[in-house]
């Protein structure tokens, strides 16, 4: 069965749309504090930036400030047509479901929810009450070019956003954001196909990303699922619970995240994408180095 609202969403909805837009755009990297360290995820010089799932635009508005363009894919039409409303020129809203294959579906969200709570899904049929139609494209139909990052928010059809962005994968080597949740759908397909593509996974517990390999995602968000009732404004107040990791940072052919930084606000340091060191060349026997092992892509 859904969530019930919190109260949070029971009073936002008297209050007018682009009054708690704003609001949540303002608070939101409290929420998801990679929003905060963008620097980290998104490089500087960024052609452009995909975000698939907008909602209130958060992620679409701190995207507009660092790369060239920005495509935002938002199924619900109420929000995508507050996001075209507010967006600035170099953002471009597509009114559609981000899935592996065009063609008409059903977004599934719960009773009463226009889409404000921002859990919409393709998938979630067995515990939303109502559904819209909507239209689905797949990322690599919209004729992008020079994309270096994707964020991914669709509650539960993560593989097939990334399926039907196989090309763009293939061709640009995008850094992606993705949020996983157990409690939606299993995240291990998710992981091993971008494994397959060469990506390795990041997240941030805390002050510093730590491999994917080494944090027991599963077993944390189990533990930390009771944090997903209280709603996004009291999770950002003093004590509102721990951290509960939700997102996961892939990065293409050994690249690594930026360093640790001291803080999660709006104020934190922002350090670029920075690939990989390369190890210390040995010495040969005459004292010259030795030349580096190529870097090449593994076949």
């Amino acid at each position: 069965m859904t969530t019930p609202p919190t109260l949070a969403a029971r009073i936002a909805s008297h209050l007018p749309v682009r009054l708690v837009a704003a609001t949540a755009r303002a608070v939101y990297p409290r929420f998801e504090p990679e929003l905060a360290r963008l620097g980290e995820l998104c490089p500087p010089s960024c052609g452009t930036a995909v975000d698939v799932g907008g909602w209130y635009g958060p992620w679409t508005r701190r995207l507009s400030g660092r790369a060239r363009q920005v495509v935002t894919v938002e199924p619900v039409p109420r929000l995508a047509r507050l996001l075209d409303s507010w967006s600035p020129p170099n953002v471009r809203v597509v009114q559609a479901a981000a899935s592996d294959r065009p063609g008409p579906a059903r977004l599934w969200l719960p009773s009463g929810d226009g889409g404000d709570r921002g859990v919409s899904s393709l998938v979630r049929q067995d515990i939303h009450g109502r559904a819209l139609d909507v239209g689905c494209v797949t990322l690599d139909e919209l004729g992008l070019r020079d994309v270096d990052f994707i964020k991914i928010d669709v509650d539960g059809s993560e593989l097939a956003v990334l399926r039907g962005a196989t090309g763009i994968l293939a061709r640009d080597r995008p850094a992606l954001f993705v949020e996983l949740e157990t409690r939606i759908q299993p995240i291990t397909p998710v992981i091993t196909y971008l494994s397959l593509l060469r990506y390795d996974g990041w997240v941030l517990p805390g002050d510093s990303w730590v491999p994917l390999t080494g944090f027991p995602l599963k077993d944390h968000q189990a533990r930390a699922e009771h944090v997903v009732t209280r709603g996004l404004l009291r999770r950002v107040l003093p004590g509102g619970g721990p951290r509960y990791v939700n997102s996961v940072l892939f990065l293409p052919d050994g690249r690594r995240p930026g360093g640790p930084v001291r803080d999660h606000g709006p104020h934190a340091d922002h350090h670029p994408l920075r690939p990989a060191p390369l190890p210390a060349r040995p010495a040969a026997p005459d004292g010259r180095p030795q030349p580096r092992p190529g870097r090449g892509r593994p076949a």
